[in-house]
């Protein structure tokens, strides 16, 4: 060792979202050639698997100056740290740098795992069990009773798509996310059918898998309209439906029930005449089967016009 060496302090940060003992090679070989381990926390996740490699750690917590008194004589003392790193040791050396009185070891932040993508979404679901353990509102809710909000927060995802506010649009994403986190925690509690957000996930991925057969598979599709006739026919498969209606929910909007139902029976091939009767709702039925032969989706095509009206009335009250 060089007496004039000040060493190097190697901050070991490990994603608490990913297997402990699962660190990176850089990370296993700086921590086999340091001169001393160091750990504050007796019960990190990581330390068994550093025991069973063999990687001696010391529990201690080393103020900044100690720190670099340990790295005197070209020493590299690692400090193994939380997910979030070490803020106050970290505000500790940046102070004594600042002071131009000590010469500093080479500093270096080394992660030892990185998070995939997707990873945040753990978290998601822990907090989600805790709020469900702890919270009085949260722990008494049922699928029924959160059923409403589902609505809610899909027409206000809607309208933030619509108004193109990037802000809003990732605030009522997750909104939305939170509902089916939400209602997959309360499936757990289920005495009969247990589910959770797992089986969700894992029953959305099989299902996407098999309805992309061009992707995952050796089919081919080259338009849009490939993929869709695809779908549809692999969907009458597994629905094994009795009607094209099967699966139309009749409590959606009234507009969007109406250009779903002619959807279906348009990619059936079926000859049905509209219903005759008098008053505007069979008025409101035609032009909204006329609209989705046209391409158009009639119930954001009212939602428009809508706002356009919202904007001058406000223009008449002087608001606009």
């Amino acid at each position: 060792m060089n007496a004039e060496d000040p060493g190097r302090i190697v901050l070991l940060t490990a994603s608490h979202r990913v297997a402990p003992g699962l660190l990176s090679w850089p990370a296993w070989q700086t921590l086999r050639a340091a001169d001393r381990v160091l750990c504050a926390e007796q019960d990190h996740a990581q330390l068994p698997y550093l025991r069973e490699a063999g990687v001696t750690v010391e529990h201690t917590a080393p103020t900044a100056q100690e720190l670099v008194d340990a790295c005197a004589g070209g020493r590299t003392v690692v400090v193994v740290t939380g997910g979030e790193g070490n803020q106050p040791l970290t505000d500790g050396l940046a102070r004594l740098a600042g002071s131009g009185r000590v010469q500093m070891p080479n500093l270096e932040l080394l992660p030892g795992s990185y998070d995939l993508p997707g990873a945040r979404l753990l978290d998601l679901v822990q907090v989600m069990d805790r709020i469900r353990a702890e919270c009085p509102w949260t722990s008494q809710k049922t699928h029924q009773g959160l059923a409403k909000y589902a609505i809610e927060e899909a027409y206000e995802l809607v309208e933030a798509i619509e108004d193109g506010d990037r802000d809003e649009l990732r605030e009522e994403l997750g909104d939305v996310l939170l509902q089916v986190v939400f209602h997959a925690r309360i499936a757990e509690e289920d005495e009969d059918q247990p589910f959770s957000v797992d089986d969700v996930a894992a029953t959305l991925v099989e299902k996407l898998i098999h309805r992309h057969p061009h992707v995952f598979g050796d089919e081919t599709a080259e338009t849009p309209e490939d993929v869709h006739a695809h779908w549809l026919r692999t969907k009458a498969i597994e629905k094994q439906r009795d009607s094209v209606t099967d699966g139309v929910p009749l409590g959606q909007p009234g507009l969007a029930l109406a250009a779903k139902l002619a959807g279906r029976v348009r990619t059936a091939g079926l000859d049905v005449a509209l219903p005759a009767g008098d008053g505007i709702g069979y008025e409101l039925l035609a032009l909204a089967v006329r609209a989705e032969q046209d391409g158009t989706d009639p119930e954001a095509a009212l939602r428009a016009a809508g706002r356009a009206y919202r904007d001058a009335i406000l223009a008449a009250e002087g608001n606009g």
